[in-house]
């Protein structure tokens, strides 16, 4: 099935349940495009894809939000951020409590992944501040990954910062990389050696290491086929009933009801 073939027929389901297929469609086409991959691959049939788009955006895991009940655990105030006389961000304000999962998204170019940069240290804002209690995990959109080490060196690597034994964050990274459909990381090669999509599952592992109190995830399901999608939101909803702080950047509408807020850095939008 091509991708024009997929997206036809992922339009005509929506339309026969009676969502206006434009957004949802040209959402996918992009992540297509991203990817690189087969839409079966990546989605499954269309159909079925469909079904799970709709039953979310009509609620089917609205029972999934609630308030936040726990403390905060990451607070961003008033950032500002320029690039030359370009300004990215004008003024964000951001709080996650413990136990809240937060969805970040706007526009290419809106600021998302610059935001999710600050609150994790590793750029400066041009004005505001971030207050972290706890500690913090961070999966990058891209990189984050050393090109000749093995998965299992990976977790032993980043474990050992977290005050994790060599045997304790492999275990760790193991278990938490078949919870993604990643059963075997021990024998997959070195890093450059991995897929896209596999390569971007090591990363999400990596945040999870050591137990942080805050996870910041950016895009952090790029090259995922649907399966591994659906356990990576298993996976947030793991963490946020531990009592963890979750920001997902995403450009996934139909993933919205996904989370317990939204914060949109499209200019204009409401804050």
């Amino acid at each position: 099935m091509t991708v024009d073939d997929w997206l036809a027929a992922f339009a005509a389901e929506l339309r026969r349940r009676r969502v206006d297929p434009a957004a949802l469609v040209a959402e996918a086409a992009t992540h297509l495009r991203d990817s690189g991959r087969a839409p079966l691959q990546v989605f499954g049939p269309p159909a079925a894809y469909a079904v799970t788009l709709v039953d979310s955006l009509r609620g089917a895991t609205a029972e999934l939000r609630r308030a936040p009940s726990g403390e905060p655990r990451l607070e961003a105030t008033k950032i500002i951020k320029r690039y030359g006389r370009s300004t990215v961000l004008h003024g964000v304000d951001l709080r996650v409590h413990a136990g809240e999962t937060v969805a970040i998204i706007g526009a290419n170019g809106s600021g998302k992944s610059t935001l999710l940069r600050i609150c994790a240290g590793l750029i400066s804002p041009d004005s505001g501040h971030v207050r972290i209690r706890g500690t913090l995990g961070y999966c990058p959109q891209d990189g984050g990954t050393a090109d000749f080490l093995t998965a299992d060196e990976h977790f032993v690597l980043v474990g050992a910062g977290r005050g994790s034994s060599r045997t304790e964050a492999r275990a760790q990274g193991r278990t938490a990389a078949a919870a993604l459909d990643w059963p075997r990381p021990g024998t997959s090669g070195v890093a450059r050696q991995l897929s896209g999509g596999t390569r971007q599952k090591l990363n999400l592992v990596l945040a999870g290491l050591g137990d942080p109190d805050v996870l910041l995830l950016d895009e952090p399901y790029q090259g995922f086929d649907n399966g591994s999608y659906l356990d990576f939101w298993q996976q947030v909803w793991r963490w946020r009933d531990a009592g963890k702080a979750v920001v997902v950047v995403t450009h996934r509408l139909g993933e919205l009801d996904r989370a317990d807020a939204v914060l949109d850095l499209t200019p204009g939008s409401p804050r």
